[in-house]
């Protein structure tokens, strides 16, 4: 049993998690979020401590958003998308088990007090920006690192908020380029 209240939109989420493991949820809704389901978060959040599982999609992102502001020692886990997407619908119902343990694997925390150990150029010099390839780079290297595809602003927000090492991040990316090859 996994200690921490996953946090997820729906009813179906809470089906695919069962899939692949014992674990407790709790269904947003969407980004309805009443205000009974604030306190049930509050409270897991509390006792147990919560890890975030949205939908890797916009609605998923503002949801994930908005809960990391208001628990921001809260765990981060991420599927991609790729593995998300079935029956053209994404979400974390569509996931596999594997991918749903793998996600929860690679659990995040977001620091309030961000190294700045990545910057921009680093994107560029990788070609995780400014390249007709990037947004591919970014969404497999954010599966790698665990911490979900975003465009190249969100991804350097990620990069140094979630304590990504600059030697996780070069294995990532020499593990990326291998695959290629």
């Amino acid at each position: 049993m996994l200690k921490e209240v996953l946090v997820v939109e729906g009813k179906m989420d809470t089906v695919a998690i069962r899939r692949a493991l014992e674990a407790d949820t709790i269904e947003t809704g969407g980004f309805t979020l009443a205000p009974y389901t604030l306190r049930q978060i509050e409270a897991a959040y509390q006792k147990r401590g919560i890890i975030i599982l949205t939908d890797p999609d916009g609605a998923g992102e503002r949801i994930r958003r908005f809960l990391t502001e208001r628990f921001p020692e809260a765990g981060q886990a991420f599927i991609p998308k790729i593995q998300a997407t079935a029956n053209n619908d994404v979400g974390v119902e569509q996931a596999q088990p594997e991918a749903i343990l793998a996600a929860l694997a690679k659990v995040r925390h977001h620091d309030y007090r961000p190294q700045v150990e990545f910057t921009h150029m680093d994107l560029f010099r990788y070609a995780l920006n400014g390249s007709p390839q990037a947004a591919a780079r970014r969404d497999a290297l954010g599966a790698e690192l665990g911490v979900g595809y975003g465009n190249a602003k969100r991804f350097l927000e990620r990069l140094n908020h979630y304590g990504v090492t600059r030697e996780e991040f070069l294995a990532a990316l020499a593990k990326l380029d291998n695959i290629g090859e």
